[in-house]
């Protein structure tokens, strides 16, 4: 893997996480749904597949899970600043 790849990768998942884990947040109304989504998603993957990522592939997974927790920070925010569609 290029570094333009992995940098590339890392700003997507981190969005991705952030984009989707929001979308569920304001949906379902749970704040940390997402963040254990991603959990049984993940570790699901390495179950069924019986392998171990590699450091590269663990740190892209590793900012996807960041996005994810960083919207449920968001959300619980934006609930507590009043804002009651969240």
């Amino acid at each position: 893997m290029s570094l333009l790849q992995f940098v590339v990768s890392v700003v997507l998942f981190a969005v991705l996480g952030f984009g989707i884990g929001f979308i569920i947040n304001m949906i379902l109304r749970t704040t940390w749904m997402p963040v254990i989504l991603v959990c049984g998603v993940v570790v699901g993957a390495l179950i069924y597949k019986g392998i171990v990522p590699g450091v590269w592939d663990s740190i892209i997974l590793g900012f996807g899970m960041a996005g994810s927790i960083a919207s449920g920070w968001t959300i619980q925010t934006l609930r507590k600043k009043g804002y009651r569609m969240f």
